[in-house]
């Protein structure tokens, strides 16, 4: 069955990505657990999705803010290196 996708073309699963990292999380454990129960991938395969997604027209104009803030943080370790 084919994914449901939003009007911008996301689909459920990268929403989803998008809505874990407005989380707050109080450890970095708590958000690999929430990665494995909630979304059902590995954080490794999580990473490479997200990560896929901050290049994404569409991921922008679906979260903004979001996709702009883990662009910045993106930026900022590239620039430590």
């Amino acid at each position: 069955m084919a994914e449901e996708t939003d009007r911008g073309g996301l689909g459920a699963r990268e929403r989803a990505v998008l809505a874990l990292e407005q989380r707050n999380w109080a450890s970095p454990g708590a958000k690999e657990r929430a990665v494995r129960e909630e979304l059902d991938m590995s954080p490794a395969r999580y990473h490479q999705l997200l990560n896929a997604l901050l290049d994404d027209e569409r991921a922008l104009a679906h979260d903004p803010v979001t996709v702009n803030r883990l662009r910045r943080i993106r930026e900022e370790r590239r620039s430590r290196r």
